[in-house]
């Protein structure tokens, strides 16, 4: 798995105009699933994700995590995280997980930040054509990938 985390003042999805989710301070985080990931892959981004410590302590140093703070998470399924451009100018994304693979673990990947943040989180609807808004706040960008954890 692959997630692309921004630490956000706010943030939201709309899908077809309406909002589905939205959230003030927290993370927003892409996901991007492949067919090698499995519930060591959730359960370890999960874990790495609630406390990392990215938002500012009383001396505005990043000491606090998201659990911390109290702060919200928006999660959206993003196959394009895993686009291979080494060859020509379209975007191969063979290694994105198909949906009766990817979308369980979408699910269960809610799940599991659901239980360790301590909280529901707001999310995008997999596959369908979403608009994401968001004020980074740092601006903070991290960029994870559960087969890299060295």
């Amino acid at each position: 798995m692959i997630v692309v985390i921004q630490r956000v003042s706010e943030a939201s999805v709309k899908i077809d105009g309406l909002v589905k989710s939205s959230i003030e301070t927290g993370l927003m985080i892409l996901v991007g699933i492949e067919e090698a990931d499995n519930q060591e892959d959730i359960e370890w981004l999960s874990k790495k994700i609630v406390n990392l410590r990215i938002f500012p302590d009383e001396n505005e140093v990043m000491n606090k995590s998201v659990l911390d703070c109290g702060g919200d998470i928006l999660l959206i399924s993003q196959f394009t995280l895993h686009a291979s451009t080494k060859k020509g100018n379209r975007p191969s994304y063979i290694k994105a997980a198909k949906p009766d693979i990817a979308i369980p673990l979408y699910e269960q990947f809610i799940h599991t930040l659901e239980s360790d943040l301590g909280k529901s989180i707001g999310t995008g609807e997999f596959g369908a054509d979403m608009k994401v808004s968001l004020v980074n706040d740092g601006p903070v960008t991290i960029l994870m990938d559960s087969k890299n954890k060295i």
